[in-house]
């Protein structure tokens, strides 16, 4: 029997085993993460080292919700006594008091003594009178001091991936600045005799280096911050100095090179460098000779086909993982969703397929794109996901449900 048959690294693994293999073994080198302090406007999308906690009660004082009048409800149904208006920003008022309301608009300081605001739909005022027809309930329409978060509350985990709403949230903290941790450094090595840089007119038999480009956008939206190197020739000689600089990043992704043909080198020539590899084969179509590997001081080393379906969805599932981990981030996830299909659809059983695919307006109805295999470009710049067809089915239904994994 061949070494390559009994070499369990060479063995294809289904795509969430391999997946999981990334997240376990990149997940330790969090603790080695280096941080640093960036303003609160570059802050979107950096993953939080420290939790961040309230520096007072949230809201500090009772606050209307509501424009209206602010009342004792044990005075209710009556007519009241106006005795003034309070806005949002106003001091505090002094206490109200019995059959006394007072005009108050919403976010605005609710008195002490008023347990209930009445909002002004339901109000008829004549001059400084106000009658109100109906009971209040105690507690209407007033958000409480604390009611949000208390003083020293945990408003936002450590290890936190900061939207919109965290960023609001350091905002109103007085956060001028915050402590993240640091872009992890990605390099992009492509392979391949036939790859000409993108201002040169290729000839019939050559392409542009489009695979580099598509996957320095793809690592800068996961996180990292990349760096394309030289495009590698199919020789060792010209490979080794190439590998040599993309380890010295923190996490390498070569691509092309990783089958079994005659010049595929990268493995080897990895393995030269002292990278053990952990999984040679994903049973998955396109991408099924992906290879994960480290190096020996734990480093993340990807080698992903080369064409450019295959680059994509191969880091999608495996690279992406990495990479959010390097970042920071703690809650890895796969974006699957579920969608019915438009049309009938069949594939080839046997290899989990990832295929370019449309979602409807509405998320729900998903209809397969045509495409000529993993290098239709075309084709995947007209996909907003990739359908999911499992290795054991074949055929599905108009209104069949299928696994969606969106497009980054």
């Amino acid at each position: 029997m061949s070494e390559k048959s009994t070499n369990p690294r060479a063995q294809a693994l289904e795509f969430d085993e391999a997946r999981r293999i990334v997240i376990d073994t990149v997940r330790p080198l969090v603790r080695q993460l280096k941080t640093e302090s960036v303003p609160l406007e570059s802050a979107y999308s950096r993953i939080l080292v420290e939790s961040v906690h309230a520096d007072r009660d949230y809201p500090a004082l009772a606050r209307s919700l509501r424009d209206g009048f602010a009342v004792r409800a044990a005075d209710l149904p009556g007519t009241l006594t106006v005795r003034g208006e309070v806005r949002a920003g106003d001091l505090e008022q002094p206490p109200i008091q019995a059959r006394e309301a007072l005009e108050i608009m919403t976010g605005a300081p609710v008195p002490a003594g008023a347990d209930a605001v009445v909002m002004i739909e339901h109000v008829t005022r004549i001059g400084n009178q106000v009658t109100i027809n109906q009971a209040a309930e105690i507690g209407q329409f007033i958000n409480k001091r604390g009611a949000e978060s208390l003083a020293g509350a945990e408003l936002i985990p450590a290890n936190t991936g900061l939207d919109a709403s965290h960023i609001a949230t350091l905002a109103s903290l007085g956060k001028t600045s915050v402590t993240v941790f640091a872009k992890p450094r990605v390099a992009i090595l492509a392979t391949g005799d036939e790859i000409v840089s993108l201002n040169e007119q290729p000839a019939p038999h050559e392409i542009r280096n489009s695979n580099s480009y598509m996957l320095a956008a793809l690592v800068r939206a996961s996180g990292g911050e990349p760096s394309i190197l030289p495009v590698a020739r199919d020789t060792k000689d010209a490979l080794r100095p190439l590998l040599q600089k993309g380890l010295l990043h923190d996490l390498l992704i070569v691509t092309g090179g990783v089958s079994a043909g005659k010049y595929d080198l990268v493995k080897p020539s990895l393995q030269e460098q002292g990278v053990t590899f952990l999984f040679e084969r994903v049973r998955i179509q396109p991408g099924q000779p992906t290879a994960f590997g480290t190096t020996a001081t734990g480093k993340p080393v990807f080698g992903l086909p080369g064409n450019p379906g295959s680059s994509l969805i191969t880091f999608c599932l495996f690279a992406r993982a990495a990479i959010e981990l390097l970042s920071g981030a703690s809650n890895i996830i796969l974006p699957l969703l579920s969608a019915r299909f438009e049309a009938p659809f069949r594939h080839k059983g046997g290899l989990t397929r990832f295929l370019p695919a449309r979602l409807s307006d509405d998320g729900q109805h998903l209809r397969h794109i045509s495409w000529q295999g993993s290098s239709d470009i075309p084709a995947l710049a007209k996909a907003n996901c990739f359908l999911v067809a499992d290795h054991d089915r074949d055929s599905w239904a108009v209104g069949d449900s299928i696994r969606v994994m969106l497009k980054a």
